[in-house]
């Protein structure tokens, strides 16, 4: 089992992977990665680091209609569970 905060920590070590100029301190729960600066590419490579650290087969599809990080983070937590 996976719990909520060690699925924030890889969901901010990947996207401050992709987007080095995003500091871990400044991503917020309410954000979505356009906030952050993420064109569609770097979204792509985001979802699919995260999903390969934390194991999770889900198809990217199931991806697209999170609204911010605080749900994909809830997704993923359900998701590894």
């Amino acid at each position: 089992m996976t719990d909520r905060s060690h699925v924030r920590q890889v969901v901010h070590e990947v996207i401050t992977e992709i987007l080095p100029s995003v500091r871990a301190e400044d991503i917020g729960g309410r954000q979505h990665l356009k906030d952050l600066g993420a064109d569609s590419v770097d979204r792509v490579e985001i979802i699919l680091g995260v999903r390969e650290r934390l194991g999770v087969t889900e198809p990217l599809a199931s991806f697209s209609d999170l609204p911010d990080l605080d749900h994909l983070v809830a997704f993923l937590t359900e998701v590894t569970a």
